[in-house]
């Protein structure tokens, strides 16, 4: 190992600092993106517990080291692991929820709900790549930023999982059916998307971005970012809603599929070919989760909601073959079980949905909530 090398390692994967007002969250993994792990989430779920209550700190910044964005998600090659061993042992959700990854999960999604409810403005700055896991820790914040560089999705049905992290109840309040596309086919967002769909809020061309955290040392979220901010690039989802609407709004994905073929625009076309290469069964689950999230009163109940079917998760093959097939292997030919969305069954789906008893994430939105 060299120098630099030793150096790196030594080096936090979450960096604290707390000066002039501001504390800056700045995650340190550049190699991997900056993707999560378990020890990563604890460490901010503290430092966000131990701010709400300093005077010293006004505003919160969660930003990314390195060029390539704020963070690719979670370290799924752990996820990977436990999911080998919990099919391999015949592992219930009650059990997979308190394998490593369970409780990994249990901890992020406590400090999703805190983000979406902490009294101080969160300020995350979404730049280059932000997927899954990074999308629970900017998504839910008071003052979301975008850039040019943004590229902003939920990848699960991909890895043969199910969003989670909070992201379907962002995901289930787009306008129209704009959510539903992006979950069943895993589309990137743009900056112009992102604002469009309620992913964001701001956007700041990437070269501000040093210049605008040093005006939230001295200035309020609201005052520092307008500085910066200009009008919002056009959503490409937005231009194509019509089509969008009238292919998701199906009750099932074999529906969703069919439209989207027979539509007769390219676009929609191609996104069914998008969907019928994911897991048929995380896709099922995920339109569900969708449909119900989209009924719910708060964000905490579409939390409580994504800790069950990530426990349930865990113990099935497609998490095991989506992972392997396009992070570990890198072949990118899943072969998912059920194969098809007709194979699929009704009781395939309810399985993902059911109780963990004390197990429950239990999450309650408080009585003030905003």
């Amino acid at each position: 190992m060299s120098a630099s090398e030793k150096s790196n390692a030594a080096e936090p994967e979450v960096v604290i600092d707390k000066r002039d007002g501001l504390g800056l969250i700045t995650l340190n993994r550049p190699r991997a993106i900056n993707a999560l792990n378990h020890p990563m989430a604890l460490t901010i779920l503290d430092t966000l517990r131990a701010w709400a209550d300093d005077d010293e700190v006004r505003t919160v910044v969660l930003t990314g080291a390195g060029e390539r964005g704020l963070c690719a998600g979670g370290d799924i090659v752990a996820i990977h692991d436990d999911a080998k061993k919990a099919v391999a042992h015949g592992d219930s959700p009650y059990v997979a929820a308190d394998s490593p990854s369970g409780r990994f999960w249990r901890d992020e999604y406590i400090l999703n709900a805190l983000i979406g409810r902490y009294r101080k403005p969160y300020v995350a700055i979404m730049d280059g790549i932000v997927m899954g896991g990074g999308v629970g820790l900017s998504g839910h914040a008071s003052h979301r930023v975008v850039t040019e560089r943004s590229k902003v999705g939920m990848p699960e049905t991909g890895i043969g999982f199910v969003p989670d992290v909070g992201g379907t109840y962002l995901l289930a309040n787009t306008p129209g059916e704009i959510g539903t596309h992006i979950a069943l086919t895993t589309a990137r967002m743009s900056a112009g998307d992102a604002i469009a769909a309620g992913f964001a809020d701001y956007f700041v061309p990437s070269e501000h971005i040093p210049a605008l955290l040093e005006a939230l040392r001295t200035a309020d979220a609201d005052v520092a970012i307008a500085k910066f901010a200009a009008p919002a690039p056009v959503s490409v989802f937005v231009a194509q809603q019509d089509w969008i609407d009238s292919c998701y709004g199906a009750d099932n994905v074999e529906e969703i599929v069919y439209r989207l073929r027979n539509d007769g625009r390219p676009e929609a076309a191609a996104a069914a070919a998008e969907i019928i290469s994911k897991s048929p069964v995380a896709l099922k689950v995920t339109l569900r989760a969708l449909r119900s999230a989209r009924a719910m009163a708060s964000l905490e109940e579409a939390l409580n909601q994504e800790c069950r079917i990530s426990a349930a998760s865990l113990g099935t093959h497609d998490l095991v073959e989506g992972i392997r097939a396009q992070v570990v292997d890198k072949d990118r030919n899943p072969q998912w079980s059920p194969a098809t969305l007709s194979e699929v069954t009704a009781a395939d789906v309810e399985a993902y949905f059911g109780e963990l008893g004390d197990r429950e994430l239990g999450l309650v939105a408080p009585k003030d909530a905003r």
